[in-house]
């Protein structure tokens, strides 16, 4: 078994790691909303408001800071007044982006607004730029976000909330250069400045405004953005990247059966967010050189076949250790770049592409990621310091990195190092020290397995959490990282 030294320095701390880095996404797609999160006061399965009680509590034990909604596509074919009001009443409308099924609009506004009441995190909703209007936008922002008299915060009260909620994200559109509407980005750019104009602060309410961003590798789209609306009140610029083996969009490959090479193929393919993310803040950091503007990654995650016999437009995909080194990858990527990266959101929260819950009638399976998210979530709000490690490259096809990790420290003075070992058939000791100080203790947990185990509803437990050694000796700690593992150790100094 190979040794590698992994360093930390506690005093040279860096940037911030923002909560919201650990945010999810929900979209009207499949059964991510309904049966995922929402199944009626009325149903069997036990719930809150008619929102499912388990997973509430799940959102809550990863401590989800934020959820974004309602799209994704779906967003700039959502009219925002067919969801609201008696239930029986509203608008039905096609779902054109998503299995062409029909959308009752039962989870409208207020539902998904008190849904982040009871999870405890802060909503991010993605206005209408597609198909909306400048008025519609702005209406919908005085509904939410007025307290005082005017036409919307009125239709508000008499649809039983007295109080406005605050709102803090906003998105102007989503992937407006593809299904939001096709858009050259200095047509997006016009666009933004318009509709932004209308989208008012209200109440003592501070809009962090979210303009649409890149698809992947389009760093031009970023250039004209950065260059033409940086100014005009924009707070944050999303990226949306997926790892796609082979990037193959045509035969993406199965979540569950799969090849060494494939995997690995996958490996390449989610590395490549340190790329994207790199060479898009170069650009951000020419026309905002102090940082005042996020960088936005609010679709991202694996995207295989669906499952067989699914139906094609729902996207749901079981989920693997695979999923889970994606996950840790990402994250890490995310949290050494913390200076820039101000938000993510996994694709999706329940039930769609590398869901971190999936539910059938009673039960809800937590997946492999969502085990890498409760491992992570020490990271949140926490300061990045310096780490490094002494690395290999996995042997034979496509060589990649074995190891990802990053390091923060919380104002407590407790080290979170977190660990990913990619490597297929080796284990890895990893010998942590510190360049000042001593490492007086220090315990770890982790999840691994095959890379092809998964969690079922008949096997909700196959892949868990479990502690892992940590040796102490000498103000140093060691710990022996198993193949297709992830891993969180907590130190004290």
């Amino acid at each position: 078994m190979k040794k590698l030294n992994l360093t930390i320095n506690p005093m040279d701390r860096k940037s911030h790691i923002n909560r919201e880095i650990y945010g999810n996404f929900s979209e009207h797609l499949g059964r991510c909303v309904y049966d995922g999160i929402y199944v009626g006061e009325n149903s069997d399965i036990p719930n809150i408001e008619g929102f499912r009680k388990d997973v509430i509590d799940a959102f809550r034990e990863i401590k989800l800071p934020v959820l974004r909604w309602p799209g994704g596509c779906f967003a700039d074919a959502y009219h925002w007044k067919d969801g609201i009001g008696d239930k029986e009443k509203r608008k039905k409308m096609i779902n054109i982006h998503w299995g062409g099924l029909v959308e009752d609009n039962s989870f409208g506004t207020h539902e998904f607004l008190r849904f982040c009441e009871l999870v405890g995190c802060e909503p991010y909703i993605a206005g209408n730029v597609g198909s909306g209007t400048v008025e519609e936008m702005a209406e919908w922002i005085e509904y939410m976000t007025f307290d005082g008299v005017s036409p919307m915060a009125e239709l508000r009260r008499k649809n039983g909330r007295e109080q406005p909620w605050k709102l803090k994200y906003f998105g102007i559109g989503n992937e407006n250069w593809g299904c939001g509407g096709n858009m050259t980005p200095e047509y997006y750019c016009d666009t933004y400045r318009r509709y932004q104009s209308y989208c008012r602060d209200f109440s003592g309410n501070n809009l962090y405004k979210i303009a649409c961003g890149p698809n992947a590798f389009d760093y031009n789209w970023t250039e004209v953005c950065m260059k033409n609306i940086t100014a005009w009140n924009m707070k944050g610029l999303s990226l949306h990247y997926y790892t796609v083996p082979y990037g193959n969009w045509e035969h993406k490959g199965s979540a569950t059966v799969f090849t060494d090479a494939d995997y690995y193929e996958t490996i390449s393919a989610t590395l490549q967010m340190e790329t994207l993310v790199t060479r898009h803040s170069e650009i951000m950091n020419r026309y905002d050189p102090e940082g005042k503007v996020g960088l936005i990654v609010d679709e991202w995650g694996c995207w295989f076949d669906v499952e067989e016999g699914t139906n094609p437009g729902f996207l749901y995909q079981q989920n693997t250790m695979r999923d889970a080194i994606v996950a840790a990858i990402n994250l890490n990527i995310f949290n050494r770049h913390s200076d820039r990266v101000y938000m993510a959101n996994i694709a999706q929260a329940v039930n769609v592409l590398q869901a971190v819950l999936l539910t059938e009638g009673m039960v809800t399976v937590k997946t492999p990621t969502f085990h890498v998210f409760d491992l992570y979530k020490g990271h949140q709000d926490a300061t990045l310091i310096y780490s490094h490690v002494e690395n290999e490259n996995t042997e034979g096809g496509v060589s990649v990195p074995c190891i990802s990790h990053s390091a923060s420290i919380n104002d407590n003075g407790e080290v979170l190092v977190t660990l990913s070992n990619c490597a297929l058939d080796k284990e890895y000791e990893i010998d942590l020290g510190t360049a000042f100080g001593q490492i007086t203790a220090a315990e770890g947990r982790m999840v691994t397995g095959d890379a092809r185990a998964y969690n079922d509803f008949t096997n909700t437990d196959n892949v868990v959490i479990r502690p892992i050694e940590v040796k102490t000796e000498n103000g140093k700690a060691s710990v022996v990282l198993p193949a297709c593992s992830v891993a969180a150790i907590t130190i004290k100094l």
